[in-house]
């Protein structure tokens, strides 16, 4: 079963960590990473970038709106996202675990509902009704 590793933290302002903290923390996430690989459970994943270079796009009542910046105000924000591909809910959470940023951050694990994969639906239910 597919999961999401949504990666959730707080934003540092541009000189907040020391360069070294950076640097260890990309070596932490590229162990991880390989790890995922090893086991073969990595689908995929991105790693965003902060989200003052988000664009937002809402479509309401035939009214389309774009902007900058994120949708909402929080604390926290999505960073990232680690699909993986498990045989449950305790394995994805096992992972997550694992995940580096879950010491200074949330990972929401959500599993996937459909899965679209190089163009086809993966359980054969389409969201728009018609068959696969």
């Amino acid at each position: 079963m597919r999961y999401a590793l949504l990666v959730n933290h707080g934003e540092p302002a541009p000189g907040e960590i020391p360069d070294d903290a950076i640097a260890a923390t990309q070596v932490a996430f590229g162990k991880y990473a390989d790890d995922l690989i090893t086991a073969g459970v990595l689908v995929g994943a991105d790693i965003l970038v902060p989200s003052e270079a988000t664009t937002t796009v809402t479509l309401r009542e035939g009214s389309l709106k774009i902007q900058d910046g994120p949708f909402v105000e929080s604390k926290e924000m999505l960073a990232g996202v680690f699909v993986i591909d498990v045989p449950d809910l305790d394995a994805a959470l096992a992972w997550a675990q694992r995940c580096p940023a879950a010491q200074y951050g949330v990972i929401e694990v959500r599993p996937a509902a459909t899965s679209i994969i190089d163009g086809n639906w993966s359980d054969g239910c389409r969201l728009d009704g018609a068959g696969a």
